[in-house]
């Protein structure tokens, strides 16, 4: 009898060593994890696979200039400097342009859209008045090329949209006598020195 109870005794015993050894092995491949240790991802269902992903942030690499020359990186200094004097106001009449776009779209009546292109203009002459007028020539030729960029229409076309031909051609007079053409266009091969300092300024992240 003494016997039985000692062999039952060791096959518990032993039952229990090996659930435990079990369990830590269990804990050592598959820790628990609480509430907090979760990650929520998303998932896409693929051909009955559920795959989970997680979307990751645009890494640009950029390589690193070599001058040819001192005067060349102080050119390249120059350059970005007017750019990123300059920049703010485009995207100020990208913002004012889209804006009065929108407002005219929902105005049928004629006075009232006169009414909006005035206050959009009065808004740009104020700004003009105070801030643009103080711009070299170098940056009032590069304003134009980037208030193309942003807005897609030169300012000339802005100004015959919203003007009439007349004085679209009155301003363009203006801004030849002082060295600037309203009809710039950008492109991004031929300006790709401006769009690479844009691009790296931080103004569309």
């Amino acid at each position: 009898m003494k016997f039985y109870r000692l062999f039952f005794l060791s096959i518990v015993m032993i039952a229990a060593l090996s659930a435990k050894a079990q369990d830590s092995l269990a804990t050592a491949i598959w820790p628990k994890l609480g509430k907090n240790d979760t990650i929520r991802v998303a998932a896409t269902y693929d051909r009955g696979y559920m795959i989970p992903w997680i979307g990751l942030r645009e890494v640009v690499i950029l390589g690193q200039r070599i001058w040819k020359s001192p005067q060349e990186q102080a050119a390249y200094n120059r350059l970005r400097y007017n750019v990123l004097k300059v920049m703010p106001y485009a995207l100020f009449a990208k913002r004012r342009y889209e804006k009065l776009e929108r407002d005219l779209a929902l105005v049928a009546d004629k006075k009232e859209q006169k009414r909006l292109v005035k206050e959009c203009d009065n808004e740009i002459k104020k700004m003009f008045n105070t801030e643009i007028k103080e711009l070299t020539i170098t940056q009032g030729q590069i304003l134009t090329k980037l208030i193309d960029r942003e807005v897609g229409r030169t300012t000339y076309d802005i100004v015959k949209e919203t003007k009439g031909k007349f004085a679209a051609f009155s301003y363009q007079l203006v801004a030849r006598v002082v060295g600037h053409n309203l009809k710039s266009t950008y492109s991004v091969q031929e300006d790709r020195d401006i769009e690479s300092i844009i691009r790296g300024s931080g103004y569309y992240q």
